[in-house]
């Protein structure tokens, strides 16, 4: 099974430029935990509810601070033609719960997360990628 036939295709994302508070706004509104930064189509970062508390709240950063100060650079992402089991064997070895998918042009087209692998994929890979993921230590 490929990551396109299972993969969330309408993705909220935000500007480098969106403040830290619309970020919040957005993810609240849908009812998610992170949004994938685009800057010229393109894939650029990634903005989690934490990097909001830790990185910004905690920081005594203004709402108003831009996203890209906070944001994630270095990305991990998968190709929408990739299979189902090597994306999630990816997810379980760094630990993450959900992945932005690009094009071979690579441009955004989805987000994959754990919970589309066990509903729409394979009960073993999401159980043993969450095994992994839940890894103390690791």
């Amino acid at each position: 099974m490929l990551v396109r036939e299972i993969m969330t295709q309408q993705v909220e994302v935000l500007s480098p430029r969106d403040s830290i508070q619309h970020a919040a706004c957005r993810m609240r509104d849908a009812d998610v935990g992170s949004l994938p930064v685009v800057s010229a189509d393109r894939l650029i970062g990634y903005v989690t509810d934490r990097d909001i508390a830790v990185r910004a709240v905690a920081a005594g950063k203004e709402l108003s601070t831009s996203v890209n100060e906070i944001m994630t650079a270095n990305v991990l992402w998968c190709f929408e033609d990739e299979e189902v089991g090597v994306v999630a064997e990816m997810m379980a070895t760094h630990q993450v719960r959900r992945l932005p998918v690009l094009t071979r042009a690579n441009q955004l087209c989805g987000i994959i997360s754990l919970g589309d692998i066990a509903t729409k994929g394979s009960d073993e890979a999401a159980e043993e990628a969450l095994t992994e993921i839940s890894e103390p230590g690791r």
